[in-house]
């Protein structure tokens, strides 16, 4: 009898709280028969439960009071909340905003000025000690994203600002992240590398048109752990808005260009991207006429094998230069890598080569005065182990430009052969927001006849992401 009366006042509850809310009618159906399945419940009872479970989905009414109300109202004067990130809905537009803010103590240990430390294109600037409170890699950045579905196309405006701390000169061929000027009564720049709209639709794909960041070298630094942090300084005395991180120390700077560009759908993990940019001048040549657009083109993988993450890439770069003065080349070059993730364990290879495309900077360095193409190649290699809200990782990389012939060694015996560094890092989550950061770096330049010049380099900062 107690068993009876146990039995009947569990399913008089049951049966309560399934009438009450419809929501709740699909728990109650598994609640039912787990207590069956354990013999709490006879077959009789079970199948008379399930039976009057049922008839309240049946009669439930169609939609709550609240749902039928708001349904009602004009959809364009209702606001949401942005499913992701800081934003709103409405009237169907999405509007969302990101961003990002760095800060970080860095000192260098570099090298003195002596016979033997030039180096045209080393990224160790020699003059001994400093310090500074700078940005890393990045900038801060700010980002307006407006997105709506408009006769069934996807379609977006975006916009990026990228201010940094640091003061900016706007030296010429340097824009808003020239070299710095650290007295008083300056003013930090704002690099505004983001201007593009996005058109796309399920199984078509997307077009991007506008001013966003590179297909070639992108995934080397995107993927580069110094992204968040300072890497190789470039110059700790009078600081710009970003610090080279592995620009020219392992791979060639992607850099934010005019283009249109077409990705496709996600084909069971292949997505290729192929687009037509604006030609980029060389940094060291006569001028150019700029007849001809460059072309890149990416494509990526993303799988997962078991506990194994994976992530691979190649891409490639073609531009054809014509100088004023007559002389004519192409340059090209390919880059391709892998990310690998097991358990807490990231490991990360990247590595690039190119003819007539430069170093550090595209186009760069990329040909002797008479036009011969010069040779060039780097890679580094990267791990990161990640243990609750503490990480640690290390690499190491570097980037080689040969010479174009003979003429080139004895017109140029300075130039930069390898630039490379060491970075060991340390990371800690101390909110979902805010990740505190410390750095060793050394950097060390070689000139093709002997010159070197090194630097070694501590950081400690943060970086926010919102």
């Amino acid at each position: 009898m107690a068993r009876g009366k146990f039995l009947g006042g569990a399913a008089m509850a049951l049966m309560f709280a399934a009438s009450a809310t419809p929501a709740m009618a699909g728990t109650t159906a598994d609640l039912l028969k787990r207590l069956h399945e354990k013999g709490i419940l006879t077959d009789e009872e079970y199948q008379q439960l399930v039976s009057q479970d049922e008839a309240q989905i049946a009669t439930a009414p169609a939609a709550a009071p609240a749902q039928a109300a708001a349904a009602s109202l004009d959809d364009k004067r209702i606001v949401r909340m942005a499913n992701s990130g800081v934003g709103m809905e409405v009237g169907g537009v999405t509007v969302k905003i990101s961003g990002s803010v760095n800060g970080f103590y860095t000192h260098e240990n570099g090298q003195k000025a002596g016979p033997n430390t030039a180096v045209t294109g080393g990224v160790v600037p020699v003059g001994g000690n400093s310090s500074s409170i700078r940005n890393g890699l990045l900038p801060g950045y700010l980002k307006f994203d407006v997105t709506t579905n408009q006769g069934g196309w996807d379609v977006g405006a975006h916009f990026g600002m990228y201010p940094g701390i640091n003061s900016a000169t706007y030296a010429a061929g340097g824009g808003a992240n020239s070299g710095g000027q650290n007295t008083a009564l300056q003013t930090a720049g704002i690099d505004f590398r983001q201007t593009y709209l996005t058109i796309g639709r399920a199984g078509f794909g997307e077009v991007k048109m506008g001013r966003d960041i590179g297909l070639f070298g992108s995934e080397g630094i995107l993927n580069d752990i110094t992204l968040l942090s300072v890497g190789s300084t470039g110059g700790n005395v009078a600081p710009s808005n970003t610090s080279l991180g592995r620009i020219g120390v392992g791979y060639i700077y992607t850099d934010f260009q005019p283009q249109i560009t077409y990705t496709s759908p996600n084909l069971s993990g292949f997505q290729v991207t192929v687009g037509i940019f604006e030609p980029l001048q060389s940094l060291t040549g006569p001028g150019e006429t700029s007849k001809s657009p460059a072309f890149q083109g990416k494509i990526v993988y993303d799988g997962k094998f078991g506990d194994v993450s994976t992530r691979a890439w190649l891409s490639g770069i073609t531009q054809k230069h014509d100088r004023v003065d007559g002389v004519s080349y192409t340059g090209s070059g390919f880059d391709t890598g892998a990310k690998i993730g097991y358990g807490p364990i990231m490991l990360t290879g990247y590595y690039y080569s190119g003819s007539g495309l430069g170093t550090t900077a595209l186009n760069l360095f990329d040909t002797d005065a008479n036009g011969a193409k010069r040779d060039s190649d780097g890679f580094y290699l990267q791990g990161l182990a990640t243990f609750g809200k503490f990480s640690v990782g290390g690499s190491y990389g570097e980037s080689n430009l040969d010479y174009a012939n003979a003429a080139d060694a004895l017109a140029n015996p300075t130039l930069v052969a390898k630039n490379s560094s060491y970075v060991g890092q340390v990371r800690y989550g101390l909110t979902s927001w805010v990740t505190l950061l410390g750095e060793y770096i050394r950097t060390k330049s070689q000139a093709h006849n002997g010159n070197e010049a090194k630097a070694d380099t501590v950081a400690a900062g943060a970086i926010l992401f919102f």
